[in-house]
């Protein structure tokens, strides 16, 4: 196995401005549990005694009642005391912690404190406020609560927090502050603030759903059906297929598999496969537990099939997004230039005085500058902030690719499908199909940041175009007001520029041969300049200097993998000798490129090994490079047979990388390529069986796609997806993957997760919550798997369908 999926993500918003104190990522954990109720005020309470860390039971704060007006709080701008509360004014365009009302409290080392507060905002605000205990500078602004976004109206909300410090610290801030840019003007008031030590921690106690798992969809009638059933029984227990007016159908008995540690709990397996019906509302019913409702059906997954790629015509950069076309969606174009939004069309190249650059110095480089602004407009927002990344980009374009060109080459794709019209997108109807030009609009501005001949590292791709500092939540594309910054070329961008551009080349041969060309011409330049620079790093984040203040760094200082991958393509494409050579050459040939999660967007060699096994060439030795598919695959199947959740994702260590679910999805990928090359139904089995998972058959009976399942995630960070802060904002679109459980969250920073998620059993370190960027998150890399994924599965629905031997 090669290096494990990296995460994607840096660490959410700090302080562009020095007051008050700015909150920052999380160093030291914390423990905290958090509760939010809108209940009417009740009352006031008694003025609170001098702070004291000698006695932490006590209160720990001055004057919470504000019976004694503003004394021991420090409150601005405007502040006063209405009604008995403590308010500021918070004009209009404020910007974030320009506004708050703060006061230090001291914090012992292991107490539980709990934080209750009341607060109001006139008129209501959707998430412009939060409340956080935070160390200074010399901790780096250690969160001790980490921050809370609170949704307020004129009606008091109470919000109460219990949290652990790790350390003593004798001047806290508690604070409740500005978050984010307020178009109107609000008057925020607070009143009844407490904070006491001897609290109970409270532990987080996951909404596991119903005890028997299955998959919410539903399952193919010949395929393969199974459940897993959580249970404290160590003997088979019997269950029952029922119909949706109840009556059996089906019976047997279970098979106990122990415990499954990335559950944490005892499990049974129930194998349904012969069941000879189709049908919706089927039930099980074992162990006094009933699952949730589902369909037997042979067009499970066609809507799947086009719902999954609606995720990046929404995130389209530079393009108003048609509510026509996608309704609910509908928004004005991002990143053009009209105020408060800078634009994309005139972006300078890093200044010289940005903290990366130290980072590149330290690296034993110049720092790097080019000369007037770039043209960088269009392409895909990359994830939940307005960052676009080559790196990032070139997986993506490199899955959907590998989806329409699977489409001729693969003996069972349906050739009738995604064709022109097939998606909403403005260029149906061009003769194009439109999953091509749905990628065209990422690869169009893929070539917009290829360095202009002249220039220092002509011919290399800038490695990311972003915001120059985190932006809070929700925030439109259009409305986002922060200067944008083209960061240095890197020698990864630039091989993922010449592999995307490549195959994208081959593809729209038959389609417009002009772009065709210049896809190649730009694939070639940018593979000759990567052989010059070979070693042109992106820099890795520093503890002590964060490079990366609005955006993810990216970062990687392998790219042999990268040069592989783009020569395989540039081969596939051309037929010419020198690409093929490089191939042969590569230690990736004929090495292990399958990681425990398939690969990733800093593991992409096997994108190269895959193209090379189901993409006809001359290639000498193309049968030992289909037969190393298929192995991996019987890797990935065997992996599912031992995991009672039968998922084909099972990292060595037993813990959750950083979006494991694309993780899953990858390896299925891999499963799906063995059965195209084989035809053997073992894999088609395993396939299915292993997208049970991502459909609700996992430890948190839960669907990790949008619109699909009973119990849907919904909530995924987004800055524009943001139902959750602002109703008047949708939901991800259906067919959205949610990154999923992360085995890191605890360590990560997350605000949210962090707290909570100490400890937890892999499958259950997850929230579906819009704060939670390490559990929670949606990437173009990882809805482009979910697409390919999908297409597989509703070829399966349409004839080629799996023998259902296999009931995991």
């Amino acid at each position: 196995m090669t290096r494990p999926l990296p995460p994607v993500r840096s660490p959410e918003p700090r302080s562009p401005e020095p007051r008050p104190t700015p909150a920052r990522p999380t160093r030291a954990r914390s423990t905290a549990v958090l509760a939010v109720t809108a209940l009417a005020a009740t009352g006031i309470m008694a003025a609170a005694a001098p702070a004291s860390a000698d006695d932490p039971g006590a209160e720990q704060v001055v004057n919470g009642s504000f019976d004694d007006g503003l004394v021991g709080w420090n409150a601005y701008p405007s502040p006063s005391v209405v009604d008995g509360r403590g308010c500021i004014d918070v004009p209009a365009g404020s910007g974030p912690y320009s506004a708050a009302i703060t006061q230090q409290v001291p914090l012992e080392a292991g107490e539980t404190y709990r934080l209750a507060l009341e607060a109001l905002t006139e008129p209501a605000t959707a998430a412009n406020v939060r409340v956080v205990v935070q160390a200074g500078a010399d901790l780096n602004y250690t969160q001790f609560l980490p921050a809370q976004k609170l949704a307020l109206t004129p009606e008091p909300t109470e919000f109460s927090a219990t949290f652990t410090p790790e350390q003593d610290y004798a001047t806290a801030e508690l604070a409740i502050q500005q978050d984010i840019a307020n178009a109107e003007a609000y008057r925020l008031c607070v009143d009844d603030v407490s904070l006491t030590g001897g609290a109970e921690p409270e532990a987080y106690v996951p909404d596991s759903g119903s005890r028997l798992k299955v998959n919410h969809l539903g399952y193919l009638p010949r395929g393969p059906k199974a459940a897993t059933l959580v249970t404290e029984s160590t003997e088979p227990v019997r269950w029952e297929l029922r119909r949706a007016d109840g009556r059996r159908l089906s019976r047997g008995e279970s098979t106990p598999r122990g415990v499954d540690p990335t559950a944490g709990t005892n499990v049974h397996t129930i194998d349904f496969s012969r069941v000879p019906v189709s049908g919706e509302g089927f039930t099980l019913v074992a162990d006094g537990a009933t699952s949730q409702p589902f369909a037997i059906a042979a067009d499970l997954y066609e809507p799947l099939r086009t719902d999954a790629k609606t995720f990046f015509h929404t995130n389209r950069s530079g393009i108003a997004i048609s509510d026509e076309l996608v309704p609910g969606y509908g928004r004005d174009a991002g990143h053009v230039g009209v105020a408060p939004n800078q634009g994309d069309a005139a972006v300078p190249c890093l200044p010289l005085e940005d903290d990366a650059q130290q980072l590149y110095v330290a690296q034993g480089e110049e720092p790097w500058t080019c000369e007037g602004t770039h043209d960088v407009t269009g392409g895909w927002y990359d994830a939940g902030d307005h960052g676009k990344y080559v790196v990032n980009g070139g997986i993506a374009v490199a899955q959907l690719l590998q989806e329409q060109e699977r489409r001729g080459t693969a003996r069972s794709a349906d050739r009738g499908v995604l064709g022109d019209g097939a998606l909403r997108i403005p260029e149906a109807g061009n003769g194009v199909p439109d999953l091509l030009d749905e990628v065209r609009w990422e690869l169009e501005w893929m070539l917009r940041m290829q360095a202009p001949a002249g220039e220092q590292y002509a011919g290399m791709a800038y490695h990311k175009v972003a915001d120059a500092d985190w932006t809070g939540l929700p925030l439109l594309p259009a409305d986002d007001p922060q200067p944008r910054h083209l960061y240095r070329p890197s020698t990864a961008a630039s091989l993922n520029l010449a592999a995307a551009a490549a195959q994208g080349a081959r593809l729209w041969r038959p389609y417009d041969a002009a772009f065709a060309d210049e896809l190649l011409a730009a694939a070639r330049t940018a593979y000759a300049a990567a052989q010059a620079e070979p070693d042109l790093y992106a820099p890795a984040p520093d503890p002590a200097v964060d490079p990366n203040p609005g955006s993810g760094p990216y970062d990687d200082d392998d790219v042999t993998d990268e040069f592989y991958w783009a020569a395989a393509e540039l081969y596939l494409t051309t037929g010419e000798g020198a690409y093929e050579a490089d191939v042969l050459a590569s230690p990736h040939h004929t090495g292990d490129v399958f990681s425990d999660g398939g690969f990733s967007w800093g593991d992409v060699a096997a994108l190269g090994r895959l193209d090379l096994a189901t993409v006809p060439s001359d290639l000498p030795d193309r049968e030992r490079v289909r037969a190393s598919v298929v192995a991996a695959a019987d890797g990935y199947v065997e992996a599912a047979e031992g995991q009672p959740f039968g998922q084909t994702y099972a990292p060595e260590d037993g813990q959750y990388a950083w979006g494991s679910n694309s993780a899953v999805t990858n390896t299925l990928q891999v499963v799906g390529t063995a059965h195209d090359l084989t035809g053997d139904a073992r894999y088609a089995d395993a396939f299915l069986g292993g997208l049970d998972y991502l459909f609700g058959r996992n430890a948190l009976d839960r669907s990790y796609v949008t619109g699909y399942g009973e119990r849907d995630s919904r909530n995924q960070h987004s800055r524009w997806y943001s139902a959750q802060l602002d109703p008047s904002l949708p939901h991800p679109p259906a067919g959205t993957l949610s990154g999923g459980p992360n085995s890191t969250a605890a360590s990560s920073g997350d605000p949210v997760a962090a707290p909570v998620l100490g400890g937890c059993a892999a499958q259950l370190c997850y929230l579906d919550d819009i704060g939670s960027w390490s559990t929670n998150e949606i990437t173009i890399n990882w809805n482009a798997p979910m697409s390919w994924v999908a297409s597989f599965a509703a070829d399966l629905d349409r004839g080629v369908q799996a023998h259902g031997r296999h009931g995991r």
